[in-house]
This record gives C-alpha cells, structure tokens and sequence, in this order.
C-alpha cells in the first residue's frame, strides 16, 4: 500500500459513527438494520456511512436477500497496524538532521 491509499484509510476512520460501526464489526458480521438500531441516525445516513466504509476496504458487504450483511476486513485493519507500528517513536531514537 502506498501513502495514498492509508489517506482514503485514515480518513474512513476519521469519523465517530464510523468507527464505532468497526467497534460493532469487529464483533461480529452484523445486517444494516442492526448497525441502524444502534444509532440516532436515518437509513440513508448509514449507508453513507457504509459506503465510506466499504469503498476504503475496511469493511466487506454482500447482499443476503433484501439485507445487506457487513463484514470488517481483518486485512485492511492489520494493513493500518502495520503503518501505526512503521509511524510509533516510542523506544525509537529520533536523530536531528539539522546543524
């Protein structure tokens, strides 16, 4: 993964509602109607939301009927830890370049 897509990441998870849908996600795989009943917020509204999510990777869909079923993508989440892990300075010795 370059730069560009931990961009489209970071900001799918800059967003409260979105990052508690991947507090329930990672739970469990959950249908939208039971990702709705957690929220103050309309249908389309959530699917604004699962858009965002879906469209960066973070979360897979697949249709069940008349539902949609949402899934985190273990991946993608592990792709991110990796880069947290690269961008961590603790125990690391950060030298100054400048003169």
């Amino acid at each position: 993964m370059n730069n560009k897509d931990y961009v489209i990441l970071f900001k799918a998870l800059a967003d409260e509602t979105r990052l508690a849908i991947l507090d329930m996600l990672s739970k469990e795989e959950l249908c939208a109607c039971h990702i709705l009943e957690e929220f103050d917020i309309t249908q389309p509204t959530l699917s604004y939301h699962m858009k965002i999510l879906v469209e960066s990777g973070l979360v897979d869909s697949r249709k069940e009927g008349t539902w949609m079923r949402y899934r985190i993508n273990a991946d993608k989440i592990s792709s991110i830890n990796k880069k947290a892990s690269i961008l961590n300075t603790e125990n690391k010795k950060i030298e100054s370049r400048c003169d």
